[in-house]
């Protein structure tokens, strides 16, 4: 069936979210395993991600490992920088399919705060027809919790939508639900997907 509506992840879909590279260039190689392989710093991230404040969740994390202060507080003091760039081709294809008139909608893992500081440097995080947060929903993919709010808060569900998502277990469980999905790659292979769906034609999708 043709979907009736399509769902973003955001990270590393319409913004590049890769925190080891960002460490790589500020603290060195190096450093940064050391760090990583002391500190789970994206399980501590998922804190936020569930609703709690990612000052907070920094800062005691940066209290707990005082080996590595300094280099845990940038992951809130430039947490802009690390998520970034945007994903340009990604953004036109959210833009063209609005202006066909295919709702979009947002399904990510993303804190309160840091969203409002994305959405300040991204505006294209404003204009989802609907927005399903994390942060305020307080449950992350891939539990099937988020997948139901979703479905029960857009009226729709199963091969009604389609979900693009750069994780292989936030698809399994989007799958699971009768939803139609991509796993993200590249850009253009979501714009593929698109076409192929009868969403876009291909020009529609450059």
């Amino acid at each position: 069936m043709t979907p009736e509506a399509v769902v973003f992840d955001i990270g590393n879909v319409l913004i590049e979210w890769q925190p080891e590279r960002f460490f790589d260039v500020e603290v060195g190689r190096e450093r940064r395993i050391a760090m990583f392989d002391a500190v789970d710093l994206h399980s501590i991230n998922d804190r936020s991600d569930m609703g709690e404040d990612i000052a907070v969740v920094i800062a005691e994390a940066a209290d707990r490992y005082p080996e590595f202060r300094d280099e845990i507080l940038l992951w809130n003091e430039r947490w802009i920088d690390i998520a970034s760039p945007a994903i340009d081709h990604s953004v036109r294809l959210m833009s063209a399919l609005q202006s066909k008139g295919i709702p979009v909608y947002s399904l990510t893992n993303f804190g309160m705060q840091t969203y409002d500081i994305a959405a300040r440097k991204y505006p294209f995080l404003r204009q989802f027809d609907r927005d399903f947060i994390s942060g305020h929903m307080k449950v992350i993919k891939p539990d099937p919790a988020i997948y139901r709010m979703l479905e029960k808060g857009s009226g729709l569900s199963g091969g009604a939508l389609l979900f693009a998502d750069d994780r292989s277990d936030n698809i399994e469980a989007a799958a699971a639900r009768g939803w139609q999905t991509h796993l993200f790659e590249t850009p253009q292979g979501w714009a593929d997907r698109l076409v192929s769906a009868g969403l876009l034609r291909a020009d529609e999708a450059a």
